[in-house]
């Protein structure tokens, strides 16, 4: 284990889920949940009439590295398409896996640590599998 698996910049990103709080409004309200570590998220989503995400809102109960990945999230879905969000889903699964290079989703480096301890991926994963859920949604209701 070469950092600590919590650390400034984790706790940083973790308080910032704050900047997106939930949104009534939106089209799409996705619940789900980690099984392996309980973690657990409401997203809120809306995307445009193209299928690009538009806006997100987040209640999110999870460790610091849950909530440090929801806010990536939150803070970069906006602009992307279905497609690009399972590919960065497949990509960070696949390093976790050790089976490809660090993913290319912004600030996603400062996760880096959690690539060392399998049961806290679950919950990195999740924000990522809500997002997927509610454009697949969109999907099929297109």
């Amino acid at each position: 284990m070469s950092a600590p698996l919590y650390n400034r910049d984790i706790l940083a990103l973790a308080v910032a889920n704050a900047d997106y709080p939930p949104l009534p409004e939106a089209r799409h309200h996705i619940s789900a949940r980690a099984p392996l570590c309980g973690s657990a998220i409401i997203l809120d989503l809306d995307a445009d009439e193209r299928g690009r995400v538009t806006k997100v809102g987040l209640h999110v109960e999870a460790c610091a590295l849950g909530q440090a990945s929801a806010a990536l999230v939150a803070r970069h879905a906006p602009g992307r398409a279905l497609d690009d969000i399972r590919a960065a889903r497949a990509a960070i699964a696949a390093w976790f896996a050790g089976e490809s290079a660090m993913p290319d989703w912004p600030g996603f480096d400062l996760l880096a640590p959690a690539r060392d301890y399998p049961a806290r991926q679950g919950a990195i994963l999740l924000p990522f599998d809500a997002a997927i859920a509610a454009l697949e949604d969109d999907e099929v209701t297109a």
